[in-house]
């Protein structure tokens, strides 16, 4: 059985509707902490388990039967994301997993500016460290992180956030696939994988101009101060903590941790990966 992890999730939910193309529902099993927000995966036929990182009679539970683990990285940061991901990683191998995947990032590492990649760095350290068979996805830059940042651009005409630097942003959908293509295929990746990334990196300056290709309207990049822009957020209600953390990401892409991009992503889903131009077009349409 393959158990995923965050089943009802942005990623999670996508990766089980690309197994159930490729192997019997009762080969699948989901772990989700409110499996009341599963029903629709239950009607599939999928098993549908409570699993809560911080509960680890819930993991033992949600984990029995397993052949492969896929851990979808926790959605926070700090020494608490890292305990969540290596007690994940123990009731996978407790359970007899024979692989343990886990959801890390193309720019994991110890050193970067972006909370979460260092986080990612250490469960892959830790990963490597039990001696069990193991795949860390080195997934690209969710690209559905850029409508959060356009803010009011569309309407504007002002594309306003602190400066930035080249991303291979890529879609959900697609790394959801390719996924599914590893835990199904002959594709076994031993540590860590190649990016899987869309094949160019494109800034902030490139998705303003894209937008005013798409609209017909001119959408101009305006680079905001960095304190200032931080002070915005927090004036609007978001924790200052948090804050400090999504500024980080921008520090990371002046320093390049995002501009990596390749063709492991394309060669593993045997077609072109979602362009940057085609997501923005959803995006316009939908405003």
């Amino acid at each position: 059985m393959i158990v995923i992890t965050g089943a009802t999730g942005q990623l999670g939910s996508r990766i089980v509707r690309q197994l159930l193309e490729r192997v019997p529902a009762d080969r699948v099993g989901a772990s989700v902490r409110d499996p009341g927000r599963a029903a629709g995966l239950l009607a599939d036929g999928v098993r549908v388990r409570r699993g809560d990182y911080t509960d680890p009679a819930s993991l033992a539970d949600a984990f029995e039967g397993a052949t492969q683990v896929l851990i979808v990285s926790a959605n926070e940061t700090g020494g608490g994301a890292v305990a969540q991901h290596t007690a994940a990683i123990d009731a996978a191998r407790a359970a007899g997993a024979q692989r343990v995947l886990y959801t890390s990032h193309q720019a994991a590492d110890a050193d970067s500016v972006f909370a979460p990649m260092p986080d990612h760095a250490a469960t892959e350290r830790y990963l490597a460290a039990t001696g069990t068979p193991f795949t860390s996805l080195r997934n690209g830059f969710y690209v559905g992180t850029i409508p959060h940042l356009l803010g009011r651009a569309l309407e504007t005409g002002q594309l306003v956030a602190p400066a930035d630097g080249p991303v291979s942003w890529t879609a959900h959908d697609d790394l959801a696939e390719a996924t599914a293509v590893i835990l199904t295929g002959d594709a076994r990746f031993e540590g860590a994988t190649p990016p899987l990334t869309a094949p160019r990196a494109l800034d902030l300056e490139d998705v303003a101009g894209i937008l005013t290709e798409l609209t017909g309207r001119t959408i101009r990049r305006v680079v905001a101060d960095d304190d200032e822009w931080t002070a915005g957020l927090v004036g609007h209600g978001v924790p200052a903590e948090r804050a400090t953390m999504l500024l980080g990401m921008f520090h990371a892409s002046r320093r390049g941790e995002f501009a990596t991009a390749g063709t492991a992503l394309e060669d593993l889903l045997g077609r072109a990966a979602t362009s940057l131009p085609t997501f923005l077009e959803g995006v316009a349409a939908s405003r």
